[in-house]
């Protein structure tokens, strides 16, 4: 869903007001509601805010050209806007990062924009959607063009958010990827897409082939009932599946702590890159950063354990700059 953030570090006791007014948690993803709106005004009022072009799946996607660097515009990316001054800077910056953006512009309602308030390593995010709620299937996906463009790809890459919008655009893509032995990918992204949104994502999770999350959603997909994320994880692989020719790769990040990955009939575990804590400027956008490093290697069709190695040193990037940002061309090897 291509939004754009703002991004406030917060003093302990404006955090303590905000999370009592707003009933903000850390660590936490929500939509935002009516009690919501006010949040975003009072954050530029008490606050130094920054503005960045985000999106969890287009953070992903331009980390990946990033990671990559040349050819430029290896993926291709769909969403919708607004016809405002951030719907043109986000298609400035989709420019910019190299990314082949192909955006539904609408003017019923503004870009969308995401509230990150930051409190030491902790991050709260408050998701308006606006425009991203406003993708229309049938009048961008379905489109001849843009559906030829879906065609060329290889492998595809859905945030969970996006069952919040257009479920059947999400089936649409994923039944083409299974039929034609495609790799399909989906995030679960966050606790209440799960909790909330459980039947659409049951419903295109036969075809999924590769399966992200972290340690705040993993325990949800299928309502298991343990806390064990490597049992979580098997169990997640062993779902239905409509493709029998790829087996389900499930990838489970957890902040600092190992990744924890099915590889073949096993659960293995990743160490991430060591980080000194004073070097972590914003954790916000690494679950981003990893599957944008991940994917730049998968497109390479590179093996699951330099995958998840490339995941880890563009998250390990991230965690150092304000929002999903990063230096002009990666130090990576």
């Amino acid at each position: 869903l291509p939004t754009f953030s703002l991004f406030s570090n917060i003093e302990h006791a404006i955090d303590i007001i905000l999370s009592s007014r707003y009933g903000l948690k850390p660590n936490d993803q929500i939509l935002a509601e009516d009690k919501h709106k006010a949040l975003f005004a009072e954050m530029v009022q008490r606050n130094k805010v920054e503005y960045h072009a985000g999106g969890s799946t287009q953070n992903s996607v331009k980390i990946a050209q990033w990671m990559i660097q040349k050819p430029q515009k290896v993926a291709t990316f769909f969403g919708c806007i607004g016809t405002d001054q951030f719907g043109q800077i986000l298609k400035q910056k989709a420019e910019e990062a190299h990314v082949d953006a192909h955006y539904y512009e609408q003017s019923e309602e503004p870009t969308g924009t995401c509230a990150a308030c930051i409190t030491g390593d902790n991050r709260s995010l408050v998701a308006n959607l606006a425009a991203a709620n406003c993708y229309k299937k049938e009048k961008h996906l379905d489109l001849d063009g843009n559906w030829e463009l879906v065609k060329k790809a290889k492998v595809y890459y859905i945030a969970g958010f996006f069952l919040t919008v257009s479920p059947d655009s999400i089936v649409k893509v994923a039944t083409h990827a299974s039929e034609n032995n495609k790799i399909f990918g989906l995030n679960l992204s966050a606790p209440f897409i799960s909790q909330f949104f459980k039947e659409p994502l049951m419903k295109v999770m036969p075809y999924v082939d590769i399966l992200f999350g972290n340690e705040t959603v993993s325990a949800r997909p299928g309502g298991f009932l343990t806390e064990d994320i490597a049992e979580i994880a098997k169990k997640a692989q062993n779902l239905p599946k409509e493709n029998a020719k790829r087996q389900r790769i499930v990838v489970f990040t957890q902040g600092k702590d190992d990744t924890v990955a099915t590889v073949g009939d096993n659960v293995t575990v990743f160490p991430v890159l060591d980080i000194d804590q004073n070097d972590i400027v914003d954790t916000n956008g690494a679950g981003d950063a990893f599957v944008g490093g991940f994917l730049s290697a998968l497109v390479q069709e590179h093996s699951l354990e330099e995958c998840i190695r490339a995941g880890h040193y563009a998250a390990n990037v991230i965690i150092r700059r304000v929002g999903c940002t990063f230096p002009e061309k990666p130090n990576y090897q």
